[in-house]
């Protein structure tokens, strides 16, 4: 079973992701930032996909990429966020983030996004 790192301040993102995810038979952790996160990677987990938020508290979402980068390289990270703009889009690229979402996000696009990703890194 493939492991997902969800990584939002917002209990009813997590939630609803956590729901779409494990109903599509993914294991899935949840952290309530990016610090939170990056203490879980940096304590072993190796999840399969990483879906993360950019506006949180303690550590944001383009933090979590560079830090996270600097120890799973190959790990898909999408951000799902209410940001759309193509500066921080490619902001984010730049700090190796895979893909991007934009909140409010369906969960059958959700679930697309990461089947790709996943077929491709098997």
């Amino acid at each position: 079973m493939k492991t997902i790192l969800v990584v939002d301040d917002s209990t009813l993102i997590q939630w609803s992701l956590k729901s779409t995810l494990e109903g599509a038979q993914f294991k899935v952790e949840a952290c309530p930032d990016g610090a939170k996160a990056l203490e879980r990677v940096n304590s072993g987990m190796r999840p399969d996909l990483i879906l993360t938020d950019l506006n949180m508290p303690n550590m944001n979402g383009l933090e979590l990429i560079r830090a996270v980068r600097q120890k799973l390289r190959f790990t898909p990270i999408i951000v799902v966020s209410t940001e759309s703009q193509l500066g921080i889009k490619d902001e984010a690229k730049r700090a190796g983030a895979t893909g991007w979402l934009v909140k409010p996000v369906q969960p059958t696009d959700v679930l697309k996004v990461i089947d790709a990703l996943l077929a491709k890194a098997a």
